[in-house]
């Protein structure tokens, strides 16, 4: 479909609003998103480690996970809901607060973190895929892995390595990039599939040997555990831990809300984030926990607990099993990269370039970008601290959150000129001082001083699991102070 003509240069027909015909997402399909989400390796080993890290205590992780969830489910009806309700992406909403210029450059902040996380989640992706190669390799030929082609490295990757980061790129970017509803399609195929597939694992595992499997998730329920009152600052702390992880995800939310039906689906939908939580955590803590007992009887060596489902499979010796669950950690994988990386960088880069970018073109920059990334990324990038810089511009996030919940809630009564939102005439509601609104750019690097604080200051550091909602809280009444009649 060619791109109509559109009066206001700051239109595109990917950020204009959303034809109600297109509000088609009820709460299944939010299920569906927030459960892909949560079904990262990254996000099975972290509640797989918190379970651990405070020795199995239910009331300590699973109650800090359900109120970090909440917390989240919050933040994103607030943020999710003026987006539901005028179809607009998060990067459009943004012109609202900072004016056109303020939300095409503070906007791309979001775009930049998206697509180094992109490259960086495709290289561990293509890690994945390496291992499947390899088995291929091996079952026809257990020989072929000496060739001389496959011990010569360049950019210290062979040519398995490489060619493995370039169909993980390539198999992302032809997915990706036909549009929203077909990623929608993805996104609910990808919750359901690696769902089943966890059930498979567990499954597995439990049958391994009932009894014994059986004593050790008996042993994770100790209800003295509700009483003790020094466990409520450790469940603050796993809840500020959630809270972090699904943080990025929340600036940005309303790329996907502006496509749900109505007010009533976006909140069931958000709601259904705390019951994702609970089915991945259980089946995290006793898949974790079983194999541990599995393997203890096998090896006589074990000395720690395994929380990467790579490292489980790779102790179960077993080559079916170890294919089947390589399949799903590549679904999960690049289903999560899509809805929090991919589709976020899209409309947040169209919105920096929005006579010049398509969705398809914004997508083959994302995806060179990435391919980038993931070549330099163990031989350079991670050699340089590049991470602590990604933590440092998403210290932006939750200021930007704040700003964008007082200008639509306190300041603008939740009431938004449509038309204004993409004009650059000076008499526009949001020209404010040449696409510059002062005061909302001021709230937003005051909140990020506060937030990045806890990054960068050492004694603050204890602090940084709450550097979102700090700078969000700084933003929000900063920008209130300033901006109220």
């Amino acid at each position: 479909m060619n791109q109509p003509k559109v009066k206001y240069s700051l239109s595109n027909w990917d950020l204009v609003t959303v034809n109600p015909n297109y509000k088609n997402w009820n709460w299944k399909d939010l299920f569906c998103f927030w459960g892909t989400n949560v079904q990262s390796v990254i996000g099975f080993s972290l509640i797989s480690s918190l379970y651990l890290m405070y020795s199995l205590n239910v009331f300590v992780v699973f109650f800090g996970i359900i109120l970090g969830s909440f917390f989240v489910y919050l933040f994103s009806n607030i943020i999710g809901k003026p987006s539901q309700k005028f179809g607009l992406p998060f990067a459009v909403l943004l012109r609202s607060s900072l004016g056109f210029n303020g939300a095409k450059f503070f906007g791309l902040i979001r775009s930049l973190v998206g697509i180094f996380l992109f490259g960086i989640q495709t290289y561990f992706l293509s890690k994945i895929l390496v291992y499947l190669i390899r088995i291929l390799l091996f079952t026809i030929d257990d020989s072929i892995l000496q060739q001389n082609i496959f011990i010569f490295y360049y950019f210290g990757l062979n040519i398995i390595d490489w060619s493995a980061i370039l169909i993980s790129i390539i198999f992302q970017t032809l997915l990706f990039s036909i549009g929203i509803q077909y990623n929608k399609k993805l996104i609910n195929f990808s919750a359901i599939t690696v769902y089943v597939g966890m059930l498979i694992f567990f499954f597995v595992v439990f049958l391994s040997d009932v009894k014994i499997t059986s004593e050790a998730f008996s042993t994770i329920f100790n209800l003295n555990n509700f009483l003790d009152i020094n466990n409520l600052a450790p469940l603050f702390t796993v809840a500020g831990t959630i809270f972090a992880y699904f943080s990025i995800l929340i600036i940005s939310f309303g790329d996907f809300s502006r496509y749900v039906k109505n007010e009533k689906e976006l909140k069931k939908g958000n709601l259904s984030l705390i019951l994702n939580l609970i089915i991945f955590s259980f089946l995290s803590v006793f898949i974790v926990t079983g194999s541990d007992v599995f393997l203890n009887q096998k090896f006589s060596d074990m000395d720690r607990i395994f929380t990467n489902p790579t490292d489980i499979i790779g102790k179960f010796d077993s080559l079916q099993i170890t294919i089947v669950v390589l399949f799903f950690i590549i679904v999960a994988s690049a289903s999560t990269n899509l809805a929090a990386n991919y589709i976020p960088s899209q409309y947040s880069l169209i919105n920096f370039a929005p006579s010049k970018l398509s969705l398809r073109s914004a997508s083959y920059l994302i995806s060179f970008c990435g391919l980038l990334i993931a070549i330099f990324w163990l031989t350079i990038l991670s050699q340089i601290g590049i991470l602590s810089f990604i933590d440092t511009f998403g210290a932006f996030f939750g200021p930007l959150f704040g700003v964008i919940a007082a200008d639509y809630y306190l300041i603008k009564n939740q009431e938004l000129s449509n038309k204004d939102l993409y004009s650059i005439d000076k008499k526009s509601a949001y020209y404010y001082s040449g696409g510059w609104h002062i005061k909302g750019v001021y709230s937003l690097i005051i909140g990020f001083i506060f937030s990045a604080s806890t990054i960068w200051n050492i004694n603050l550091m204890f602090l940084q699991s709450y550097a979102w909602i700090i700078g969000a809280f700084v933003a929000w009444i900063t920008y209130y102070l300033l901006a109220k009649k």
